[in-house]
């Protein structure tokens, strides 16, 4: 049996088809959002279906998860991203207590109990400071590419402070820093410790490990390492962190389409 999960993300649209019978990855794909989410999601899913011989009826079911999870019509269902995001990182890291997403306009923190469901999580989606958002803001002003940042950071002598909570302000504060003739390095390094700072605080004392750190923001280098400072606890990379909402939706599409009867 084959399910799909489609993460209409802010900033992207990921989608995994998935054999549930092997709990196997058939295909995956990645492509920029856009206006038009509903097109964009069926023309990924399609080009997957085609790539792998496959056609819509040979897919049991489909959830949806993500910023614009209600835009995708072709969906059997809609499902959270706290759900879809503890079945994806519990898929490749059984043992997981602890999952920190951070995604394009909002980041996440769960909480999970030894089965694997949600126990707790917080959420901040009020401010792009403590997102992905910010990156691009700094890497545009700076000029350089999102996979640059981590070498920069690494080479900071003395990360900037970043106080502003709002990523407008905090543009305009760079630009002083800038001004003032403090380095890039120590601005970009400043900034991801910035982001770790906002998690860290939704996250508190409570960081039972393993915590896994997933969302597209986990693959900016530098980053879980600004994670595991902010919160005195290693942090590792889910696999594949970017597919991690997808996979968990179609891992979903799977438990509903077999308590369905699907086959």
């Amino acid at each position: 049996m084959i399910c799909g999960g489609v993460d209409g993300g802010s900033r992207a649209i990921k989608v995994v088809l998935l054999d549930c019978d092997g709990c196997e990855v058939l295909a995956s794909g990645v492509c920029d959002q856009g206006v038009d989410h509903d097109r964009l999601a069926r023309e990924l899913f399609d080009e997957l279906l085609e790539a792998k011989g496959l056609a819509p009826r040979d897919v049991a079911g489909i959830v949806a998860t993500g910023y614009t999870r209600a835009a995708i019509t072709f969906a059997d269902t809609t499902v959270t991203e706290i759900t879809c995001h503890a079945a994806g990182v519990r898929q490749g890291v059984p043992d997981a207590a602890t999952v920190i997403e951070i995604g394009g306009q909002d980041s996440k923190l769960l909480r999970l109990s030894a089965d694997g469901t949600v126990r707790d999580f917080a959420m901040n989606d009020r401010c792009a400071a403590g997102t992905g958002r910010f990156l691009e803001v700094v890497a545009s002003r700076l000029d350089v590419g999102l996979d640059e940042l981590g070498e920069m950071a690494r080479a900071a002598q003395a990360p900037a402070s970043i106080s502003s909570m709002c990523v407008v302000f905090a543009e305009t504060e760079i630009i002083g820093l800038l001004a003032g003739g403090e380095s890039p390095e120590n601005i970009v390094a400043g900034v991801q410790a910035s982001i770790a700072s906002r998690v860290a605080a939704m996250l508190g004392r409570d960081a039972a490990p393993p915590v896994l750190f997933t969302g597209g923001v986990a693959l900016i280098p530098g980053m879980t390492d600004a994670l595991a400072s902010a919160i005195g606890a290693d942090v590792a990379v889910a696999p594949d962190p970017q597919m991690t909402g997808a996979l968990g939706a179609a891992i979903v599409a799977c438990r509903q389409a077999e308590a369905g009867g699907g086959s």
